[in-house]
């Protein structure tokens, strides 16, 4: 089930029918159809979620890493045009403007936390009007203490900052706007942005293993395919 699923994300863009198809001609034997796969697969969120959190973990402790780059990207359901015949989510917290893109979408926001090396620890999904910042308030950040989690700008939240290094001795390394109270010298300013830059490249590489389109019956597949996304880009970065 979990070799089919994430097959399916890392090599034909999220067609599970197809990769049911290519597992059955050349690895298995016997396999189950596309039914009874997804009602399997649906089952199974929360363990997808676990395995990705303790790959993520052994990253984060285990190789010890210290620095880490948090960003987020939209993921739309539909097209603007169709969203008053959208059936997978309904209500005006899902619209919200891309501004990388200049356009307006109708869907979710995914929060990503990766090493400067690429490999996903940690991931969060939202509606797509819900800002970065009021995300961070309530997103568990699992970070060892003394390391550092670059962001941009749209993360700013000075009172957040001072309470991350307070009681979990962890440095946010925020970008700062022109006019932010808490400027930044040169050299740190500098090496904000190559972190932005960084993990700007992984998330352009997940989207690029991503359909135009995901296509899914309900709110819940649909996630269950953002995991696996994800989870596809992990596993080929830490193979």
């Amino acid at each position: 089930m979990l070799t089919v699923a994430i097959v399916s994300a890392m090599f034909f863009a999220g067609n599970q029918t197809t990769a049911l198809s290519y597992m059955w001609s050349h690895i298995f034997d016997k396999i189950l159809n596309k039914s009874g796969f997804t009602k399997r697969l649906h089952k199974l969120k929360e363990l997808l979620l676990s395995i990705f959190f303790s790959i993520g973990r052994i990253f984060k402790y285990i190789h010890c890493e210290m620095e880490y780059i948090k960003d987020s990207f939209p993921v739309k359901v539909c097209h603007n045009m169709r969203i008053k015949r959208c059936k997978l989510v309904k209500g005006e917290e899902y619209r919200a403007y891309n501004a990388s893109k200049r356009e307006y979408f109708y869907g979710f926001k995914v929060q990503l936390i990766t090493t400067k090396e690429g490999i996903p620890v940690e991931m969060y999904f939202v509606e797509g009007k819900e800002h970065d910042s009021q995300i961070s308030q309530r997103m568990y950040h699992d970070l060892q203490a003394e390391s550092s989690l670059y962001g941009d700008s749209g993360y700013t939240d000075y009172e957040l900052e001072d309470l991350f290094k307070e009681t979990e001795q962890v440095h946010l390394q925020i970008a700062r706007e022109k006019n932010s109270k808490r400027k930044d010298e040169p050299f740190k300013a500098y090496i904000k942005e190559a972190m932005r830059k960084i993990i700007e490249t992984f998330i352009s590489q997940i989207t690029g293993l991503m359909p135009r389109h995901i296509n899914a019956v309900t709110a819940k597949g649909f996630i269950i395919k953002l995991i696996l996304f994800v989870m596809a880009f992990q596993i080929k970065n830490v193979i």
